[in-house]
């Protein structure tokens, strides 16, 4: 068996004395913990030790694994230069688990690192690792901005790469849980945070990782947590396989959710196959949309499919409402893959004859042209979903009273530089979030004068 054991572990620097000099005793039961992970990893004696922080190098769409014949790291910037960790990596795991990845069509590997430092969410766990045992290689990996399923799938990855080199493994997750738990806390408080706290644990204390998958982006984004996709790779890795959880500890006195919980794996179980079940409701909850989808997501949808399978632009169909052949207006088309986001380009004023080429334009470049993503491909277009806003005439506005974030977008300006947020968007939820973004978005200052102008929308499923 591969992968013995699994661990879910918090990285507060403090819990190293020399850090903490007697903080640490504030999170005693965190300590206590992790000692007794470290002493269970030393009776295991893995060959190799796989951890996953949220600290390590981090990007949207790659989840990124740590290259080279091995790194350093120490907590000189938590003024503890002595505390140091120096490890092997395993390369010949990096290198199985960079093939799984590229037969399973995961974004994933050893490229650009800009930082060979190991940090503080692998240091913390290692310490205490170390104090019971060493003789083993370490191997690194990050999370990323992709979405739960693709790092679910990532884990499985792991589990393949095991079995193929058949080492003796165990795998930690790092990561914190809430950071808003309280006034003291880094980020202040925030509603979200305790319960979000109390689901995870929940979930981890049980062994149900599908909890892990299904929690709402926005719900997590408002607590502010970081651990959530270490946990969920670590899931993966151990997909339709038995486990026995031991939730150890939680405590959060320093406004910040720390758990740890132990989880033994045993033979198969075909009941434990998250990602699949997963999939399969994000497919089911696709095809509903579809099955609704009006005559304007329907041209969205078909015009992004035409180019992307012929590399031709629709031809606009027969029977069209007078509004989509006859009306002008700026139209975004948003496009979203496993509830995030995957591409979204639109207009603020028309620039063509009709409603229905200005969506038929629109849908292509938000599929091929948005900056912030790779073109989407062929085998990504069952996974879809759409919408299309049709926008209203904007009217200027004098002050941030007159907008209603639910209700109107808003567009501000500083001569050629303009910026525009839609309305009802998750995660914003004032005028002045909304203002923001859109400066953000312009690259315009705050402290520069703007124009402001809003909108409604509206907005097609």
């Amino acid at each position: 068996m591969p992968i013995h054991a699994a661990f879910i572990v918090p990285h507060p620097p403090l819990i190293i004395p020399k850090i903490g000099r007697g903080e640490e005793k504030k999170i005693q039961n965190t300590v206590d913990a992790y000692e007794k992970i470290g002493q269970q990893i030393a009776e295991i004696k893995p060959q190799t030790i796989i951890v996953i922080s949220p600290h390590s190098i981090m990007y949207g769409d790659y989840i990124h694994i740590s290259p080279g014949p091995g790194g350093r790291g120490d907590m000189a910037r938590f003024h503890a230069e002595d505390v140091e960790i120096k490890k092997k990596y395993d390369s010949s795991f990096i290198f199985a688990l960079c093939e799984a990845v590229k037969r399973n069509g995961i974004s994933a590997g050893t490229n650009g690192e800009k930082d060979a430092t190991i940090d503080h969410g692998v240091l913390v766990p290692l310490y205490f690792v170390e104090k019971y045992y060493t003789d083993y290689e370490l191997v690194r990996i990050s999370i990323s901005g992709l979405s739960p399923l693709e790092h679910y799938r990532f884990g499985q990855c792991i589990a393949q790469a095991a079995e193929l080199l058949n080492r003796s493994i165990v795998i930690i997750a790092s990561g914190d849980l809430s950071h808003k738990l309280g006034k003291g806390s880094p980020y202040g408080f925030a509603e979200e945070g305790p319960v979000f706290d109390r689901q995870i644990t929940k979930a981890m204390a049980s062994g149900n990782f599908m909890d892990f998958l299904t929690f709402e982006e926005s719900f997590t984004e408002a607590a502010a947590e970081c651990g959530l996709r270490s946990f969920i790779e670590m899931a993966g890795a151990l997909d339709g396989r038995k486990v026995s959880p031991s939730f150890l500890s939680y405590e959060g006195p320093f406004g910040v959710g720390y758990a740890a919980c132990v989880y033994e794996v045993d033979g198969p179980d075909e009941t434990r196959h998250f990602g699949d079940r997963l999939e399969n409701q994000q497919k089911q909850k696709v095809q509903t949309l579809r099955g609704n989808e009006d005559v304007y997501v329907q041209l969205a949808r078909e015009s992004l499919e035409t180019y992307i399978k012929t590399g031709r632009g629709l031809v606009r169909p027969g029977g069209l409402s007078y509004e989509l052949l006859h009306k002008e207006a700026g139209v975004f088309v948003s496009i979203k893959k496993n509830g995030q986001l995957r591409g979204c380009i639109g207009t603020i004023a028309p620039v063509e004859t009709c409603i229905a080429d200005e969506i038929i334009r629109n849908a292509v470049s938000a599929g091929t042209q948005d900056p912030r993503f790779g073109t989407v491909t062929e085998d990504e277009l069952h996974s879809l979903v759409y919408s299309v806003d049709v926008l209203s005439e904007p009217e200027p506005i004098s002050s941030m009273d007159q907008l209603d974030v639910k209700r109107y977008g808003v567009i501000v300006a500083n001569g050629i530089r303009r910026g525009l947020l839609l309305p009802n968007l998750e995660g914003v939820d004032t005028p002045k979030q909304q203002v923001d973004i859109a400066l953000q978005k312009a690259g315009i200052s705050a402290c520069e004068t703007y124009s402001m102008e809003r909108f409604e929308v509206v907005r097609h499923k």
